[in-house]
C-alpha cells in the first residue's frame, strides 16, 4: 500500500529537523512525507527545502496563511494533497523511532483505525535534544530507562512491544484519548467523513470529533500501544481560550447523528 505521513508544525524548525532526521532512520522508506505547515515563516520552507534534497522519501511541504491555530485545515490541505492508501499523522514535534511507520503499517487493518500513544520529554532535555541533536530516534531501551530514571522522560512504559493481537481490540468505540500527534487510517475512511472539521477554531478537540465521525462511520478504533510511540518535546502549553467554545461543539457532534465534517476536506479536492 502507498502510505503519506502527514507531520504538522508551526515556527518550531529545530523540532521540525529532530522529526524529519527520525523519519529519514526510518526502518523502511517506503513512504512519502508532506509538512502541513500552519502558517511559518521562511525559516521553515528553507529547512524542508535542505531536507528534501538528502531524504529517502518524497518529502513536500504544504503551506497555509497564520491565521491562529488552524491545524484541522491545514491538515485537509495535506490530506487532500495525497494519493496514498493509508495516512499516518503525527506532530512536527514528535521524534519517530525506526519502526514507528512500518509498525503502523503492519497493524493497519480494513475497518479500524490506529491510535498510539506518547513519551513526554522534559523542558531540559528537550533543550539538549534540539541543541545537541542527540538522535533519539535511535536509542535503545536502555538509553529510555536511563532517561527515565533521571526524569528526563515522564514514562518509559510505552517502550514495551506486545505482539497484535484481539487485545488491540477490545475497545472498538473509544474515542477519548486518541490524538492526532499519533494516529494513523486509511484515506477513503478520512474522506468517506469529509476529514477533519475546520469549524474548529484554536486549540483542542478538532481531533476527537474526527474519531466520534470516524466510529459512527463504523471505523474502529486499534491501538497502537505498546507497539509505536512517539518521543514528544516539550512545548509551551497552546492559549486554550477558545477550548470552552469547541467543547460545546465536541458536545453537539457526540449527541447527534452527523458523520461528515461540516467544513471539511471535500473543499479542496
Amino acid at each position: 500500500m502507498n502510505v503519506a505521513v502527514i507531520i504538522t508544525t508551526y515556527n518550531r524548525p529545530d523540532a521540525l529537523a529532530a522529526a524529519l532526521d527520525g523519519y529519514a532512520a526510518q526502518d523502511t522508506h517506503a513512504f512519502e512525507v508532506i509538512v502541513a505547515d500552519d502558517g511559518s515563516t521562511h525559516e521553515t520552507p528553507r529547512l524542508i527545502a535542505e531536507h528534501a534534497k538528502t531524504a529517502p522519501f518524497p518529502l513536500l511541504h504544504v503551506w497555509q496563511e497564520d491565521r491562529g491555530f488552524r491545524a484541522a485545515a491545514i491538515r485537509n490541505r495535506a490530506l487532500a494533497r495525497t494519493q496514498a492508501d493509508y495516512v499516518i499523522f503525527s506532530d512536527g514535534d514528535c521524534v519517530p523511532p525506526r519502526h514507528f511507520v512500518s509498525t503502523h503499517c503492519a497493524l493497519a487493518e480494513p475497518g479500524y483505525f490506529l491510535a498510539g500513544n506518547r513519551i513526554l520529554l522534559a523542558e531540559d532535555f528537550t533543550a539538549r535534544v534540539l541543541r545537541e541533536r542527540l538522535p533519539i530516534h535511535a536509542w535503545r531501551t536502555g538509553q529510555w530507562l536511563v532517561a527515565w530514571v533521571r526524569r528526563d522522560v515522564n514514562r518509559a512504559l510505552p517502550l514495551l512491544t506486545l505482539p497484535d493481537g484481539a487485545q488491540r481490540k477490545r475497545a472498538p468505540r473509544r474515542w477519548k484519548g486518541v490524538k492526532t500527534c499519533n494516529f494513523s487510517a486509511w484515506r477513503r475512511d478520512l474522506l468517506a467523513v469529509n476529514g477533519l472539521d475546520e469549524s474548529y477554531s484554536g486549540w483542542g478537540l478538532e481531533d476527537s470529533d474526527l474519531v466520534v465521525r470516524l466510529i459512527r462511520a463504523g471505523v474502529k478504533h486499534k491501538s497502537a500501544r505498546f507497539a509505536a510511540p512517539v518521543f514528544h518535546l516539550w512545548h509551551r502549553e497552546f492559549d486554550r481560550s477558545r477550548l470552552a467554545e469547541n467543547q460545546l461543539r465536541l458536545n453537539e457532534v457526540l449527541s447527534g447523528t452527523r458523520i461528515e465534517a461540516a467544513n471539511g476536506v471535500k473543499q479542496y479536492l
